[in-house]
Formats: structure tokens, sequence, C-alpha cells
């Protein structure tokens, strides 16, 4: 998806793509979805955040306002994406939800400790996954109150 201002509210991070569907939907159906940018794995999303590579042209301060970031990732995984993004300044206020299919407490644990804002394990059922995408996207964008304009 093209953001044609290059300011996103929502990056989501989801290589499976029924389940990128699914989030893109949801978000939509909530009138969330205007400004969400897909990326496919770990790497894309940290030349997207750090602005480098294919992404070398955008500015670093259009952050996104709420990452969406799935554990299981190809090339680098989310709890190496989630490290990277809280060890710098610039990044580590942007909220995280972990969106993932593991139930794996060591993952939760490791999460947390690296700082992630929510882990939320995907529900299987398609209705409940719209209904939970919509409530966080909901709450992140509408009701949290942002540390940065």
């Amino acid at each position: 998806m093209m953001i044609q201002d290059k300011t996103v509210d929502i990056l989501l991070v989801e290589d499976d793509a029924n389940d990128a569907a699914l989030t893109l939907r949801a978000l939509k159906q909530r009138n969330i979805g205007e400004r969400v940018f897909h990326v496919i794995d770990g790497d894309e999303a940290l030349e997207f955040i750090f602005a480098t590579n294919l992404y070398g042209e955008w500015e670093p301060a259009n952050t996104p306002r709420l990452i969406l970031l799935d554990l299981r990732l190809r090339k680098v995984s989310g709890l190496s994406v989630l490290r990277e993004l809280k060890a710098h300044e610039r990044t580590k206020v942007i909220p995280v939800v972990v969106l993932t299919s593991s139930r794996e407490e060591i993952q939760s644990i490791e999460s947390y400790k690296l700082g992630v804002n929510s882990y939320v394990v995907k529900p299987a059922d398609s209705k409940k996954f719209a209904q939970v995408i919509g409530d966080i996207g909901y709450y992140w964008l509408t009701i949290n109150q942002r540390p940065y304009p």
C-alpha cells in the first residue's frame, strides 16, 4: 500500500498474507485503515522505520503512530525488530503491539523486557481476530495519549 504524503498511522509488520489481509480489512471497517503501511519482514520494517535502502527518500521523522508486529518473520525476527526500535531515542516511544500466534511464555516475557507496549495472541476465529484488531487500532490511535505530537 502506497501512502501519498508518506505519513503513516500504523506500520503493519506481517509476513502471512491472510493475516495481513484480515488486519487491513478490520482496520478499514473501523475507519482506522486510511494510513496503514504493510511490510512483509523484519528487515523491511527496519528499513522503513529508519528510512534506509528502499525507503531512503522518506524522512525518518515520519515515524508511524503505532507498530503492529508479528514475531515470526523472515530475515529479521520480530524480537530483533523490537530490540532495535527500543534501542534508539527517536523510535523507543513508538507504541508497539506484538500480534502473534505464539503462546510461548518465553516470547511474551522477552517482548516485555524489550519494551513492547502490548502482547496479543491472534484469535483463530476471523471475527474475533477482526474485533481485536479494530479495538487495538481504536485504542492506540484514538484513546491513548501519545508522548509526542
